[in-house]
């Protein structure tokens, strides 16, 4: 089964041409620099976009996130959030930890009687003992305990 097919061509002369057909580089994305200009986004563009875009940026991450955003932001403007109040909270952590030792200390030196030192460990200081006296009905005598109950 052949069957015949025609081509059509048109043509064009050179002033035709110019008035039909659009030479310009727009058609392969090549735009002027005054249109490039006109299609950046301001700075009203850009929040516009951030508060359209908000809820789809990913909390953390490397990149291309609220945590980045921020991280970004800070090292660009030296912000350090609350430094002040940070460190005012991390004395009084210290101080609240140095007071608790100190109290867990007295509290084992009055439970056991031994003294310890700022490291907890006892402080063995030497003792003299002295002769045990027995109470007994002979009229004391002194010595070792003959059977008394302790």
């Amino acid at each position: 089964m052949s069957q015949n097919i025609e081509f059509n061509k048109q043509v064009f002369d050179k002033r035709q041409y110019k008035k039909n057909i659009d030479i310009s580089f727009k058609e392969l994305g090549v735009s002027s620099i005054q249109d490039q200009i006109d299609s950046t986004p301001t700075i009203n563009d850009f929040f516009q976009m951030y508060a359209d875009l908000f809820y789809d940026i990913p909390e953390t991450g490397n990149i291309n996130s609220h945590e980045y955003l921020i991280e970004k932001s800070s090292n660009y403007i030296n912000f350090e959030p609350n430094i002040e109040e940070i460190e005012a909270l991390q004395n009084e952590i210290a101080q609240l930890r140095t007071e608790l030792l100190d109290t867990q200390r007295q509290l084992v030196e009055s439970q056991t009687g031994v003294s310890l030192d700022e490291n907890n460990v006892p402080i063995i200081t030497p003792t003299t003992t002295s002769p045990t006296t027995t109470v007994g009905s002979s009229g004391g005598s002194s010595g070792a305990n003959s059977g008394g109950g302790y």
